[in-house]
């Protein structure tokens, strides 16, 4: 395989929850490339099942895409030591309400591999006990139940598009509902 070299990363910008840097890269040909590095601390997800089979979903406010979404649960890593298992029981908590101490992973997924290095773990909780969520100053979440049917019809028609939410009901189907 050919080699590619980084020469050199430089800070670019430093965000809250990302950096954005610029590599200098030497190619195989030994010609110089620009590329773009956004470095994240990787995060956590979660697909809660309710007593009837049902995924709690969230619907939130996304900014960059100027419109609401429908997801699965998720958050950033407090830290990238943070266990990721400990961030999706928290964001299972904070975003929904429920809480469980059955969190099994499911899969772990990169985004965006072209130029980000973020990192999801997704895990599967049930045996979910109710409560009261607890959101963050700037979050308002609502929570929905629905069927793993009508999800997948609804990333079939284009109304779901998040990639760790499709992936997680893809793979909830795949792997519970043989």
């Amino acid at each position: 395989m050919e080699e590619f070299q980084r020469l050199s990363r430089d800070l670019i910008a430093h965000g809250a929850i990302i950096d954005y840097y610029q590599d200098t890269i030497m190619v195989p040909n030994g010609n110089i490339a620009k590329w773009d590095f956004i470095k994240h601390n990787g995060a956590a997800a979660v697909v809660p099942v309710d007593d009837e089979g049902r995924l709690i979903m969230v619907k939130q406010f996304r900014n960059a895409l100027d419109r609401y979404t429908l997801e699965i649960p998720a958050g950033g890593l407090q830290s990238p030591e943070e266990p990721t298992r400990t961030a999706a029981a928290r964001e299972l908590s904070e975003e929904t309400g429920y809480t469980s101490d059955h969190l099994e992973l499911l899969l772990s997924i990169r985004t965006t591999v072209a130029f980000c290095n973020e990192k999801i773990d997704i895990y599967v909780a049930d045996h979910l006990v109710p409560g009261s969520q607890h959101l963050d100053e700037d979050e308002f979440v609502q929570i929905f139940a629905y069927s793993v049917e009508e999800l997948t019809e609804m990333i079939y028609s284009g109304q779901i598009q998040d990639s760790k939410t499709v992936a997680a009901i893809l793979a909830y189907k795949d792997k519970y509902l043989k």
